[in-house]
């Protein structure tokens, strides 16, 4: 009887430890078969307050590490010349470069977060070594065992900050949606915004993209 009564505290709680590994090992799993995207074009709008102050929107067309990036907007204003920036870079948000692994942090599980009809689960993680980005908590998503918000510290000689990272699946993928960071800059506070949405995912894109030639708005 006092066995039932303790184990079942411990479900009030939250998960025995036992039951947590197991969610990690899940979750390992389902980051290394998350599928990365061939190409995609999204949206994305930044809000940056502090030293300097910015309202932009773009349009961003990726190939693997191909990008084109378009100012569609400053200040809620279109520009009467189009901004197009061609680059090459791996996505910084991509959910296989920023989630926390076992084999680089410590994982401290710390409770369930109930969300609507779903658990989720909330780590404290610990980077093993110290870097310049960091990831201090994890909510690992209850269905798909990815990582829904990603706590993070960031910092430089002349900048530091924290700030959090939410993940939504979407067409198939986990894509990010929102990211917020409040920061000092200069020893002056700061703070970014940015959202991203109006994602679409063709199975490739035209070479032609990928020059300074403006392109066609995508249907809506």
């Amino acid at each position: 009887m006092w066995r039932a009564i303790v184990v079942g505290a411990l479900l009030l709680v939250g998960l025995a430890p036992a039951d947590s590994q197991v969610v990690l090992q899940q979750y390992s799993a389902a980051l290394e078969r998350v599928p990365a995207a061939k190409a995609a074009i999204y949206s994305y709008a930044v809000s940056q307050a502090g030293p300097t102050d910015i309202e932009q929107r773009h349009r961003i067309y990726r190939s693997g590490s191909e990008v084109r990036d378009e100012t569609i907007a400053i200040d809620g204003v279109a520009p009467k010349l189009a901004a197009i920036r061609i680059y090459r870079s791996e996505d910084a948000y991509a959910i296989g470069r920023v989630a926390p692994r076992q084999a680089f942090y410590r994982f401290l599980y710390l409770r369930q977060v109930a969300r609507g009809d779903r658990i989720d689960y909330l780590y404290q993680t610990t980077p093993l070594v110290a870097g310049a980005f960091a990831v201090t908590q994890v909510l690992v998503d209850g269905k798909s065992l990815l990582p829904r918000t990603i706590w993070f510290t960031t910092g430089s000689l002349t900048a530091s900050g924290k700030g959090v990272l939410q993940y939504e699946p979407i067409s198939g993928h986990w894509m990010p949606v929102l990211a917020t960071i409040d920061a000092i800059v200069g020893g002056k506070p700061a703070r970014e915004r940015i959202a991203w949405s109006d994602y679409r995912f063709p199975p490739s894109l035209p070479a032609a993209t990928f020059n300074a030639r403006r392109l066609p708005l995508p249907p809506t």
